[in-house]
């Protein structure tokens, strides 16, 4: 699946939103969210998330690529995340997790359902995405959590490096104190288990179409 590189899933959504008052109203939130980062703590305590972002792209700001000029009637919201787990896990997690602020950040976009109940607005979010052509993960066997853990300990194998230059004694004692430290730090990464067996079947059925089209990477 073009949206999933390893254990992380890239989601792009664009939505329609009113010009004018709508626009300049949902600015104005954004502004205000990044003054009062308190208020983002339901995002930012999630650790299944990468990142996540908001971007407002008024009618006469889409890049000139040389192609007709068009005539918008809405200004767009962008929003662009990734995230370990499932769909629905994500919106799951997030609709439970920032409940006003999904509201706010989407306040002026077109038919917005609300975040709560999760049914309309996980049909939304599903209307308004957009699939990803390449996605490329720069570590696909390893969660945000596993990349945390291990740069947890690889710091513990330096202070224990500078330990073992004060001899064995004390290096011992260092080496038990780490070990205690990071022991819930040393799972193996690896892929997630399959989300779901009729997918990685369509994936594996699709596979000698992509071969012949492309040919091996």
């Amino acid at each position: 699946m073009s949206n999933v590189g390893g254990k992380a899933y890239a989601m792009n959504v664009v939505t329609p939103m009113r010009p004018g008052l709508g626009s300049r109203t949902n600015h104005f939130l954004f502004y205000a969210a990044r003054a009062l980062p308190d208020r983002l703590m339901g995002l930012l305590g999630l650790s299944i998330i990468h990142f996540a972002r908001w971007v407002i792209v008024k009618q006469d700001q889409w890049p000139d690529l040389s192609q007709p000029k068009e005539q918008l009637l809405n200004d767009y919201t962008i929003f662009v995340s990734n995230f370990n787990g499932t769909w629905d896990q994500y919106i799951d997690a997030f609709a439970d997790g920032l409940p006003s602020g999904l509201d706010l950040f989407w306040y002026a976009a077109t038919k917005y359902p609300k975040s709560i109940p999760i049914s309309p607005f996980k049909a939304y979010i599903r209307a308004n995405q957009i699939d990803t052509d390449h996605y490329y993960n720069a570590t696909p066997g390893a969660a945000q959590r596993d990349i945390k853990a291990a740069l947890r300990v690889r710091r513990a194998v330096l202070r224990l490096e500078q330990a073992h230059a004060a001899g064995p004694t004390a290096f011992k004692a260092a080496w038990a104190k780490e070990l205690r430290t990071i022991q819930n730090d040393l799972g193996s990464p690896g892929f997630a288990p399959v989300a779901s067996n009729d997918t990685a079947r369509a994936d594996l059925n699709r596979q000698p179409l992509v071969l012949a089209r492309w040919g091996k990477a």
